[in-house]
């Protein structure tokens, strides 16, 4: 009975790490081609979402994910690379607001305020493509964040039938990084569960158009 269920484990473990590693397989193969580290190389859009993440660290230190989304976005946007910036983020209670943080950054660094629009719910990445095509009216965007979060964000925003490429801003060490890059793994099996039971956006609202 013992060596019955231990086999049983066993085959529930080895299928799931098998599952994990078809899911990242999946989303690497759709985003291979659609993601860009080199300025020039990147095709023009009129709009780029930038995907919200926290300015600090539980630690209280400056987020090296976040420092690196702004000046992505504005090397986008000073190379002439995208017209407006569409920060989607967390807005969750009123002592903390993604897209605000990042809209003042962005202004500080040389963006003029009429070109950035927010999206207060973006809350999750499904959220955040879901509402650019639904919500802001869009059919073609630049997505700005880490390369591994940008192929999850197109997948995504082409299933949504959103058209997506990604510009991605600079990553940190694999040794820094470990724990959201771990995290990463299971978010891209969440992706599948989410397309399955076609998970839907928190909030919709009213159309919001960017001009």
């Amino acid at each position: 009975m013992k060596k019955k269920f231990f086999k049983l484990l066993g085959f529930i473990l080895l299928s799931f790490v098998l599952m994990i590693f078809l899911c990242n397989y999946i989303i690497d193969s759709a985003a291979e081609g659609k993601t860009f580290s080199n300025i020039d190389s990147v095709p023009k859009n009129r709009v780029g979402i930038v995907l919200g993440t926290s300015s600090k660290l539980t630690t209280g230190s400056s987020n090296p994910y976040y420092t690196n989304r702004i000046n992505a976005t504005i090397q986008l946007f000073t190379a002439g690379k995208i017209d407006f910036i569409l920060v989607s983020g967390d807005n969750g209670t009123k002592y903390y607001n993604e897209p605000d943080t990042f809209k003042k950054d962005l202004i500080e660094g040389g963006i003029p305020e009429d070109k950035i629009f927010l999206d207060y719910a973006g809350f999750r990445t499904l959220d955040s493509m879901v509402r650019a095509k639904n919500i802001f009216g869009l059919d073609s965007v630049t997505i700005i964040s880490q390369k591994f979060h940008n192929e999850r964000a197109i997948y995504l925003a082409e299933k949504k039938g959103l058209s997506a490429i990604g510009y991605n801003a600079r990553d940190i060490s694999a040794q820094q990084g470990f724990k959201v890059q771990f995290r990463e793994y299971f978010a891209r099996v969440k992706v599948f569960l989410d397309l399955l039971f076609n998970t839907e956006p928190k909030f919709y609202g009213d159309m919001i158009e960017i001009k």
